[in-house]
């Protein structure tokens, strides 16, 4: 297919930035950014679950060759890794980014920056990690980049708890939503996240996602332009769902939908608090999800998902 202007080009040409930034900083004044709705006033210095108050911190930013092949080409996917998280999985494997908070304090102008270092090496797009958090940061950074040049697609590589009233923001932005589903059961979600609406506002946000930029372009050159990419973890002993996130995926949001399932779970982080947590995945857990996708009717499978090795 022919290649598309992001979306974001669009949005600012006809004005509608500086509306979408100050709804999103007006969300932190009593924070209801995420469903943690944590409600304390980060403008002000205040902090709630995320740890992060007026600037986003970030603790690197680089080409990454380790993202999906549409993603990556030939000269990577320009990832810029924020410090801290919304959801805080006790098992993360970037315990020391979104636990510990490793990373350093960025003012939009050094966001913006970073924008457009990573562009001007040949990355195909911004890929924006673990930023629910810090939309609000985003946003006022992406306006001076767009100013400086910015013109690649943008990615929102989410861990899923998002709000659908910060996605409403995010319309007209954002060209590729890359959102983990990362548990089905209320229970596990509590358990591991403190988040027992987690499967929930998962669902709701996928939708929304979908709703926005529908499923995922791919074009000539193999890179990505627009659209959805669901990644899914795969736990130890079935824990995290997958056969009812599937079934969901193939059912509510699109049989289209293109979908990582990913067997590189290994105990990190706290993982030990929870037995089942504390052993690597097996290759039957593994073939068991990929089964399941397939069952469901899910083809659009990601190419490397066979190179599932036992350690």
């Amino acid at each position: 297919m022919p290649s598309v202007e992001p979306a974001y080009i669009e949005t600012f040409q006809n004005g509608l930035f500086k509306e979408k930034i100050e709804k999103a900083y007006e969300l932190l004044r009593s924070c209801t950014l995420c469903p943690r709705r944590c409600k304390v006033d980060r403008m002000s210095g205040q902090t709630g679950i995320c740890k992060t108050g007026e600037r986003a911190y970030v603790s690197s930013y680089s080409p990454h060759f380790g993202e999906e092949a549409p993603l990556v080409g030939s000269q990577g996917s320009g990832t810029i890794f924020f410090t801290h998280c919304n959801l805080l999985c006790i098992f993360c494997q970037n315990y020391d980014i979104s636990h510990k908070g490793y990373g350093y304090e960025k003012s939009s102008e050094q966001l913006a920056g970073m924008m457009l270092q990573l562009q001007n090496t040949g990355c195909h797009n911004i890929n924006f990690v673990t930023p629910s958090h810090v939309v609000p940061q985003i946003l006022a950074a992406l306006e001076g980049a767009i100013e400086g040049g910015l013109s690649v697609p943008l990615i929102f590589n989410t861990g899923g708890y998002d709000s659908v009233e910060t996605l409403k923001i995010l319309e007209g932005v954002f060209d590729i939503y890359m959102p983990d589903f990362k548990f089905w059961d209320p229970g596990i979600a509590d358990a591991t996240c403190k988040a027992k609406d987690y499967p929930e506002m998962a669902r709701r946000a996928i939708i929304a996602m979908h709703r926005q930029v529908g499923d995922l372009e791919i074009d000539e050159a193999g890179i990505a332009r627009r659209g959805l990419l669901i990644r899914h973890l795969v736990l130890p002993s079935g824990l995290a769902g997958t056969r009812e996130i599937m079934k969901f995926i193939a059912k509510e949001i699109s049989l289209n939908t293109y979908v990582n399932i990913m067997p590189q779970y290994r105990p990190c982080g706290r993982a030990s608090e929870m037995e089942e947590l504390s052993i690597r995945l097996s290759s039957d857990d593994y073939n068991n999800a990929l089964q399941a996708a397939e069952e469901e009717g899910l083809t659009r499978l990601d190419s490397r998902r066979r190179s599932f090795k036992i350690l």
